[in-house]
């Protein structure tokens, strides 16, 4: 029995969504219900194709379906960067000083503010909830991967390079070490305050950061330590970005000072891996099915569906999946699909 399906989230899911982003509650999905509220209206739109491309973002819902509530949620933002709202970030270099005179030499950290107009696009808001984490179906990487199988189905709505904001290491309250050593000086705002008021507006940061090299050398050893390292509570995460195909941008959020991880779209094995199909039938003894995830767009809400279900290459363009998972999404032979075929990208 099929026990988890993903599907693009509703105005239905707000109590769902918001319990979720009770787990996370950062700028892309703050513990806050007129945000979910405005953001699930404008999934809907991004899915129905009435926002326009570069101001779209997805949210999709894992649901158990035996349950009858959310295990977890992921997002696509399809461009960071636009001219009303530019992409931000704290770009980190290396400056070496040496003086002979003394025979000093000192390495240090820089960062420096910078500013995408025409930014990537942004996979975020990942979370699962914590009753779910360590299931057999591996959850976590379903509700992420399906982000992947998203746009490469849709890859002219998408920029070229693909980005990842990771959480960096936090201090117990969830304050961040960056941040009070120096976003804290130049706005006088907490970090949830500065988090909160970045959700709606970021041209404050624009407007107060100091726009020359800020030398990291003068902030606290707690905040130097923490510059472009990736949390325990995200260590999975990059393992699996690394796995296909992002690296550390050195570059982080001028916020929390998560490290940004990036990659070319076309680079990503998750998007290469992903194609469109016409369902041949019902898989037969004897075919050797591999765990795919398969996925139906609709012309009308729910928008889009998908599973993990057995499935089998039949031809170039064509596959045959498990009668359950069929009947599951409504389909019939000649039906087109979305498919990604796991195995490679489950045994790690």
């Amino acid at each position: 029995m099929i026990r988890y399906e993903i599907r693009a989230a509703s105005a239905d899911d707000e109590e769902s969504l918001l319990a979720l982003a009770r787990h996370l509650d950062t700028v892309n999905l703050p513990h806050d219900r007129e945000h979910v509220r405005r953001l699930l209206a404008h999934s809907d739109r991004s899915f129905s194709g009435a926002e326009k491309p570069r101001f779209r973002r997805y949210v999709f819902l894992l649901w158990d379906l035996e349950q009858r509530r959310a295990a977890g949620t992921s997002m696509i933002v399809a461009q960071l960067g636009r001219r009303d709202a530019p992409y931000i970030y704290l770009d980190v270099l290396d400056d070496e000083k040496y003086a002979a005179a003394l025979d000093k030499h000192f390495h240090h950290t820089v960062l420096r503010l910078g500013f995408s107009y025409a930014g990537p696009t942004e996979i975020g808001g990942l979370i699962v909830d914590p009753e779910y984490r360590g299931a057999k179906e591996r959850l976590g990487l379903l509700i992420s991967y399906i982000r992947f199988a998203y746009i490469a189905a849709h890859r002219d709505l998408f920029q070229e390079e693909i980005l990842a904001e990771l959480l960096p290491p936090l201090e117990p309250d969830g304050t961040s070490f960056v941040w009070e050593a120096f976003g804290r000086r130049f706005t006088g705002m907490t970090y949830l305050e500065a988090d909160r008021l970045s959700s709606e507006d970021k041209t404050f940061i624009r407007d107060l950061f100091p726009r020359g090299d800020i030398y990291a050398t003068l902030f606290s050893s707690e905040a130097q330590a923490v510059i472009g390292k990736v949390g325990p509570q995200t260590k999975g995460v990059e393992k699996m970005l690394r796995r296909v195909g992002f690296r550390y941008a050195h570059r982080i959020d001028p916020f929390d000072g998560g490290p940004h991880f990036v990659a070319p779209a076309d680079e990503v094995t998750l998007i290469r891996d992903t194609r469109r199909a016409r369902v041949a039938g019902w898989l037969e003894p004897g075919d050797p099915p591999t765990t795919c995830l398969v996925a139906r767009e609709h012309p009308a809400p729910p928008w889009f569906v998908a599973l993990a279900a057995p499935c089998a290459p039949s031809g170039e363009e064509a596959v045959r999946i498990s009668a359950e998972a069929g009947e599951q999404l409504g389909l019939a032979r000649g039906d087109e699909v979305i498919v990604l075929p796991l195995a490679d990208h489950r045994k790690h």
